[in-house]
């Protein structure tokens, strides 16, 4: 069994700031997920740097980041986007990067564990790049990960009847509203699973702060590997 989990940080700055970091180190620890997918982990602009402070992490969580290259040499994630683990889980894995087409720079970061793959994604502000975008995840997820896959991100879709057309062939899970994380309304994270992977218990996270560490509130959910 496997606790999975997604989080857009928003740069560690709350609603409107200060920038106060260990605020979503407390919420993740928290939460306490095995492999957690995470969002605007470095500030958006110049040389983009880290948002998420690296040297903090697994201090504050037991959790140790993918080995990703950055989008620069001092970024923390490709695209703003990183997953943790836990370190036995981070001996195995082996990460790779899928640029995504649409209108801004965008990629999504697929992990390959022993039985599960794991692409965390934060897709794009318009409907024809999302469309586009998992379009290109869903033709490449198969040839990266086999089976047993977990696509899981800040889907940015409002919307459960449009623009999720090439995930036909997942399992759909949105645990509930997620943003704003003050007072929710939509529910703009989502998770999409094989199949085969059976789904335990799916949540929305509120606890250790987290209405007031981000403007996204983290999901997660328990699997059982096949």
């Amino acid at each position: 069994m496997l606790k999975i989990a997604s989080y857009n940080l928003h740069k560690c700055r709350g609603l409107t700031g200060p920038h106060a970091p260990l605020r979503n180190l407390a919420v993740i620890r928290a939460l306490d997920p095995d492999i957690i997918a995470l969002q605007e982990v470095d500030f958006r602009y110049g040389a983009r740097p880290e948002a998420l402070p690296r040297k903090l992490i697994q201090a504050e969580t037991g959790l140790v980041p993918a080995d990703i290259t950055g989008t620069t040499d001092s970024s923390l994630g490709w695209h703003g986007q990183t997953i943790l683990m836990r370190p036995h889980l981070a001996a195995q894995a082996v990460l790779r990067r899928l640029p995504l087409p649409g209108l801004e720079p965008r990629g999504a970061v697929a992990l390959r564990l022993p039985g599960l793959t794991v692409i965390g994604a934060h897709l794009g502000l318009a409907r024809s790049s999302r469309r586009a975008q998992l379009a290109r995840i869903t033709a490449r997820a198969g040839r990266i990960g086999g089976d047993n896959i977990v696509l899981m991100g800040d889907f940015n879709e409002w919307r459960d009847d449009r623009g999720l057309e090439s995930l036909a062939g997942f399992r759909v899970i949105a645990p509930g509203a997620s943003w704003p994380a003050p007072l929710p309304r939509l529910r703009l994270d989502r998770m999409a699973l094989s199949n085969a992977l059976e789904v335990l218990e799916t949540g929305v996270f509120t606890g250790a702060g987290a209405r007031d560490a981000s403007d996204h509130l983290p999901i997660w959910a328990r699997i059982n590997l096949p």
